[in-house]
Parts: C-alpha cells; sequence; structure tokens
C-alpha cells in the first residue's frame, strides 16, 4: 500500500517486529499504513534482547538492530509507517532497552523515526 502522509503525522521506519500485523495490532490497536521504503546509512545487525517480559512475548531473545555506518551504499530495506503522536510514543513503550529512536531521512527522501543501536548514538 502507497501512503500519502499526513505532513502532521510522523512516519516510523521499521525494519523488524513492528512491520507485522500482530505486533501493529497488539501494540497500536490496529493495521497500521505502510509502504516499502530503505534506510540509508544504516546496517542491519543482530541484538541480544535482556528483557524476559520483550523474549517471552516475541518468542526470541536476538532481534534485529540497526546501527548507523554514514555510508551510501549501506542499506536496510523495511517499512515506513503512518502513526499518530499517541502511537509513537506506545512504539518507544514497545522497544526494549538498547533501542533509541532517532531521525533519519530515507532512500524515498522521506523524514522518520528509526528505533537504533543506543550503545551507537
Amino acid at each position: 500500500m502507497t501512503i500519502d502522509s499526513d505532513p502532521r503525522m510522523p512516519l516510523l521506519f521499521s525494519y523488524g517486529t513492528l512491520q507485522k500485523p500482530d505486533v501493529q495490532q497488539s501494540t497500536f490497536g490496529r493495521l497500521l499504513d505502510a509502504a516499502p521504503d530503505a534506510l540509508v546509512g544504516f546496517e542491519q545487525t543482530l541484538f541480544t534482547v535482556t528483557d524476559p517480559d520483550f523474549v517471552a512475548a516475541s518468542g526470541k531473545a536476538d532481534h534485529a538492530i540497526v546501527r548507523f555506518t554514514g555510508r551510501n551504499e549501506s542499506r536496510v530495506p523495511g517499512t515506513v509507517l503512518d502513526v499518530t503522536e499517541e502511537e509513537l510514543m506506545l512504539a518507544d513503550s514497545y522497544e526494549p532497552a538498547g533501542y533509541t529512536r532517532v531521525a533519519v531521512t530515507l532512500a524515498s527522501g522521506k523524514e522518520a523515526w528509526v528505533y537504533a543501536d543506543a550503545r551507537e548514538t
């Protein structure tokens, strides 16, 4: 689905679990409008989550995380999600320790938030 973002609503780029319909339903209470995009200047790696509740809910401890490289050829595919300010706060609560929200420019030129490795910021 293509989204024409409302300039008053933030965009959130997801490369992991927030792309999943069941996670969106449980986190936001609805399916989000979404479109494919890519994160430029980052690379994806694995991060071991230590929060036992998050691990129990997701069924695994190792999750994708992105780290800034600054290299234009480094790209992470994913989905840009149209969210409200309230849903952005819900996403903040959803993400476990080790992830931090940072502002980025996507391959499409859209400005969005993404959760990146907190150790790299």
